[in-house]
């Protein structure tokens, strides 16, 4: 266990045993004195001399001589009058440095592949430090995932937030497996840390058996909290693999892509506690605060003036019922720099991966796509086959409302084209690692299914460049 005090008998070690209440995953704790916020925290049974069943937590809240704590382990079978709660005198820490990689730790970075406990050269709170913004570097320079219609659409850049939006039974897992299982920056320095929170078993053997490559090379580190672990792990899990993130990208130097799933499934979680603390529920039960909890994990990524490192994060969450306005979804997008989502009527056409291009935007595209850092035609072929998206779906509720006959020959193109935009660009194999060269000229293939006189965003050097064969014909 990366535990508060592992190492560290130096630190204040204060115990109380007056435990005034036991509800839900948090222990109430009387008569205390010298305590503060975000302590961390050890509880074991005041009648044994063995700590084998040392429970840890976290302080949640100081109210004069009571003090809340939230147990990282769950309160079930805690008997408060057989309990001794040590208060460590210091934030929740874990190791820092790259021991982290290649293994695979449960949501308290607990190892779950039979190695040793991580060590480090140092520790560090899991709450993160703020950053000075004055000190950020803009995100710049390309993040490619492999996935043609990410990489070429909503190219994801180093040192960017930008959310997956996904329904449940969308293949999400999926999809972020294979992005950190492929993705890199082009540094020889690139780094993955995958946080799955709420899996079942089955997710987590899969996200094992994905990463399994990457893990033995020594390029990712996995914490995975099961849906069965104490919800209250889940609210941790995010902030390990993020200090674990921010160690890699800003002492060591490396591109670090910190893949968070799923984050309903966390917000979940705070709402559980929040219930337990009896606070005043906001939308949907959710915390008031919760648009400020999410943005003290998204905004831990970035780039610093002067540090090689980067920090990416790329969280996914599932919107009950498609429903984009949900808390969770609506305050990531408030946060967030862009948005990738998937869609149900692609996945159900059997499209993978299902990106519904026409809603998915990153924002921060322009700053890492282009002449210098991907290829000169990138910009232009994107904007041209998003607007020839656009044109496509227009063709189609035009055909269902007038019939086929109805359209025009240029219609019935750009139905052609976004047939070939399916089947050459977007559908890919769960395994399938795609170059950005690969990429756009597969989507230069689906374009040329359309008059040159409609592409209008693409300068002509470039249409006779990659299309010569019609350069000067309608």
């Amino acid at each position: 266990m990366s535990g508060p005090d592992e190492g560290h008998q130096d630190r204040r070690l204060v115990s109380f045993s007056d435990i005034r209440a036991v509800h839900g995953p948090l222990v109430e704790v009387g008569g205390t004195t010298g305590v503060g916020w975000d302590e961390a925290v050890s509880l074991v049974r005041s009648d044994r001399e063995s700590s084998d069943d040392t429970r840890h937590g976290l302080v949640l809240e100081v109210d004069h001589d009571t003090v809340t704590v939230q147990v990282l382990e769950g309160t079930g079978g805690i008997d408060p009058t057989r309990l001794a709660v040590t208060f460590a005198g210091e934030p929740y820490t874990v190791a820092t440095g790259s021991g982290w990689l290649g293994r695979v730790c449960n949501g308290r970075g607990e190892p779950l592949d039979g190695g040793p406990p991580i060590t480090g050269p140092s520790r560090a709170p899991v709450g993160g430090r703020p950053l000075n913004p004055v000190l950020r570097d803009s995100p710049v320079d390309p993040v490619l995932t492999g996935i043609s219609v990410i990489d070429a659409l909503t190219t994801l850049v180093r040192g960017q937030k930008l959310p997956i939006f996904s329904v449940p039974g969308l293949p999400h897992l999926t999809l972020a497996t294979q992005i950190a299982a492929q993705a890199n920056s082009g540094s020889t320095a690139f780094r993955v840390v995958f946080a799955g929170m709420g899996l079942t078993h089955a997710e987590i053997s899969f996200v094992q058996d994905v990463l399994e490559s990457r893990a033995g090379a020594g390029e990712i580190a996995v914490f995975v909290n099961a849906a069965d672990d104490p919800a209250i792990e889940r609210i941790l899990t995010p902030r390990i693999a993020l200090t674990v993130a921010e160690s890699l990208a800003f002492d060591e130097d490396s591109d670090v892509l910190v893949i968070m799933s799923d984050m309903t499934s966390y917000a979940e979680a705070v709402r559980e506690v929040s219930a337990a603390r009896r606070e005043v529920p906001s939308r949907r039960g959710y915390p008031g605060y919760l648009y400020s909890d999410l943005a003290s994990l998204y905004e831990r990524c970035g780039r610093i003036r002067g540090k090689q490192g980067s920090v990416t994060v790329l969280p996914i969450l599932t919107m009950p019922a498609g429903d984009i306005t949900h808390p969770v979804a609506d305050l990531t997008g408030y946060i967030t720099e862009g948005q990738i989502v998937l869609s149900s009527e692609l996945d159900t056409r059997g499209v993978y991966p299902p990106v519904d291009v026409l809603s998915s935007l990153s924002r921060l595209m322009r700053n890492a796509a282009g002449g210098g850092r991907t290829r000169d035609d990138h910009l232009p072929l994107a904007a041209q086959v998003i607007a020839a998206l656009s044109s496509a779906r227009y063709a189609t509720d035009l055909a269902q409302l007038l019939g086929d006959d109805a359209l025009t020959d240029t219609e019935h193109r750009y139905l052609r084209f976004q047939r070939a935009f399916e089947d050459r660009v977007q559908r890919q194999g769960t395994a399938e690692a795609r170059g950005l060269n690969a990429t756009l000229d597969r989507a230069w293939s689906a374009l040329a299914e359309l008059p040159v006189r409609e592409l209008t965003m693409i300068p002509d050097p470039l249409i006779e460049r990659h299309l010569s064969d019609r350069a000067g014909r309608p």
